[in-house]
């Protein structure tokens, strides 16, 4: 059986999507590719010998397909997770959920109405970081007691350029968004209270309206503290860090180089240009992990669109703390 997938959004996400879908994941097929800007979405389609249209409401509607991937801006993800739920159709959503809390409620409701009536959920985020070899490892020896009870952890999320009408608040929901969903996975527990600070300067890279870089603590409801530093602009290349500190001994991810270069009496690595060949193998086993539960009619392995939506409350506590000028807030779960 071979899951016929629409993908909207024909951007660097969703280009990827297809490529993926069309030539290394397993029992899937691309049909439709749709997105506002023509050329784009051709070029996207071609290589898997997709059709193409600038409507993502008539690809969900289209009888040729049978799940669909969001691939498209954050602001228009709980209304397309909606089209696909009257629809019924199975959907694997990128991050965020919504931009709001609000929003993600909206969509949450109408997602478990749906479940209780078919007894499957039809939605499905893609944090692929849970299925990153790195963090799904780190996971196992976490929750093995490798390292004792779990103190603190460090977390570095950097990125050569920010959007140029990125903002505080985007910041968050867009970027931060997966250490929001990945660190309560990884530890077991959730956020109880967070807090955003800034230093006196930003970055001249930084477009008006986002202090780049931040800083963002989370306080979990086990007493242990999170520390993300988040550079939008940082210039020399993409990088994720993150370590664990336990009672017994600490875990940290290797960042490995794309290539290490020895030349000129000089040794130099290169660094990525952004997130995607990090995680490659996270985003191909995060896409057929979702096709294979399709054609076996499986409950889903990956995030959920409750997961979404709790890491959009840790985000709505964050982007109060910006107001109330970096005091920790407390997380209103639903």
């Amino acid at each position: 059986m071979t899951i016929r997938v629409g993908v909207i959004g024909a951007g660097i996400m969703g280009a990827d999507h297809v490529r993926n879908l069309a030539g290394r994941i397993g029992g899937a097929s691309v049909a439709l590719v749709a997105d506002l800007d023509a050329g784009r979405a051709a070029a996207a389609a071609g290589p898997a010998g997709a059709r193409t249209t600038a409507d993502p409401k008539a690809l969900i509607k289209d009888p040729d397909v049978d799940a669909v991937v969001i691939a498209s801006h954050d602001s228009t993800h709980a209304e397309l997770i909606l089209a696909c739920l009257d629809a019924r159709k199975p959907v694997l959503c990128e991050k965020p959920l919504a931009p709001t809390v609000e929003e993600g409620r909206a969509v949450v409701a109408a997602e478990e109405a749906m479940a209780a009536e078919l007894g499957l959920s039809l939605v499905s985020l893609g944090f692929m970081r849970r299925f990153d070899p790195a963090h799904t490892e780190l996971r196992r020896r976490l929750a093995a007691g490798e390292l004792g009870e779990v103190l603190t952890a460090h977390c570095v999320s950097r990125n050569v350029r920010s959007a140029p009408d990125a903002t505080d608040v985007s910041a968050i929901t867009n970027s931060a968004i997966h250490e929001l969903d990945s660190m309560p996975w990884l530890l077991g527990t959730d956020v109880a209270e967070a807090a955003w600070v800034s230093g006196r300067k930003a970055s001249a890279l930084a477009p008006a309206g986002l202090q780049d870089p931040a800083f963002m603590l989370l306080r979990m409801a086990d007493g242990a503290l999170v520390t993300l530093e988040l550079f939008l602009n940082a210039q020399y290349g993409y990088s994720t860090r993150l370590e664990v500190v336990g009672e017994r001994g600490t875990a940290s991810f290797t960042e490995a180089p794309l290539l290490e270069l020895s030349l000129d009496r000089r040794r130099a690595a290169e660094y990525p240009a952004d997130w995607r060949p990090r995680f490659a193998d996270a985003y191909r086993i995060e896409l057929q992990a979702w096709i294979d539960s399709l054609r076996t009619a499986a409950p889903s392995p990956l995030a959920s669109a409750r997961d979404g939506l709790r890491a959009s409350e840790i985000a709505a506590a964050l982007a109060a703390s910006i107001d109330a000028g970096g005091a920790f807030v407390p997380v209103v779960y639903e």
